[in-house]
């Protein structure tokens, strides 16, 4: 009989062993989802191969694996996360005893291909912030949303995660929880603050159902929190002319602040970075701005 996949072997992987020793550790719920997902498929495909237990595991299993995810075309940047996650997983196995070494250890995986962050071009941002919605209630959300997104170059994870009292309108800042369940403060501009102002009086309670998490910031059209793809939904609908990624939203923040002579190190604080070397990939994005418009617009350029 074949054997039936890994949530049947859950006792000799202890995956929810180390799930539980990822929240422990404060890892958010996205992180943890990504980790066992990533760590599920690669059980499910080690099984088939004659892995029943993480001591069958060897480096040739893992290298023959990644080139697996690369054959099936795997983007780069995908494969080197399944890859921390797996050394990840061994690492936390050899902590526990479990293994004596980790076959990860010295596991490879293909280098990101350096790329610029994609920003929102100014036609599209106008139209995103200044067109007339409407005053119904999904109006109001979604313009909230955007003002939210664009005025603190929040990752939609975050504004998802946003609680009416996440907000403090007397100092116009936001109390946000970052990567690693890091909280930091940001602040919101006025036409931000009078969104939330007008969603929250105008249509909040008028959209929430008896299961609707009273704490949350923000819901979609069943009552539930706002999620990432409702997110997503909201910017499809409202910008024309084009799609618009809600982290491009992001991107565009970060930029237009560096352009107008901010710190990098305070865009680091704000976007909640923990290396600089990420805020600093902002600086390219500016300079390859300032060089498109020197060649379109200078008599030589």
């Amino acid at each position: 009989m074949q054997s039936e996949g890994p949530a049947r072997d859950a006792t000799q992987w202890r995956l929810d062993a180390y799930a539980s020793t990822l929240l422990v550790d404060n890892r958010s719920p996205a992180t943890i989802r990504a980790y066992i997902s990533d760590l599920d498929a690669f059980v499910q495909w080690a099984t088939t191969r004659g892995s029943a237990s993480p001591s069958d595991v060897t480096t040739k299993t893992l290298r023959e694996y990644l080139a697996h995810l690369t054959k099936k075309g795997d983007q780069r940047t995908s494969i080197i996360r399944r890859r921390a996650s797996l050394r990840s997983y061994f690492s936390w196995l050899v902590e526990r005893e479990v293994l004596g070494e980790s076959p990860a250890q010295r596991l490879s995986a293909p280098s990101a291909k350096s790329k610029l962050p994609t920003i929102v071009v100014r036609e599209q941002l106008d139209h995103l912030l200044d067109e007339d919605w409407g005053d119904d209630e999904w109006a109001l959300l979604d313009r909230a949303v955007c003002e939210v997104l664009y005025g603190a170059g929040l990752r939609v994870s975050e504004l998802c995660d946003l609680d009416l009292r996440s907000v403090d309108f007397r100092q116009g800042l936001l109390r946000v929880m970052g990567k690693g369940r890091k909280e930091r403060l940001v602040p919101l501009h006025r036409k931000g603050l009078d969104a939330l102002r007008e969603w929250i009086k105008d249509a909040r309670d008028d959209v929430m159902v008896n299961d609707s998490p009273p704490e949350a910031l923000f819901f979609n059209r069943r009552g539930n929190r706002l999620g990432v793809r409702d997110v997503r939904r909201i910017l499809d609908n409202r910008v024309a002319r084009g799609h618009v990624h809600p982290h491009a939203l992001r991107h565009t923040y970060a930029t237009h602040l560096l352009e107008g002579g901010a710190d990098l190190r305070v865009v680091q604080e704000l976007l909640g970075h923990e290396s600089l070397t990420t805020t600093q990939l902002y600086t390219h994005v500016s300079k390859s701005r300032l060089q498109k418009v020197h060649r379109e617009t200078h008599p030589r350029g």
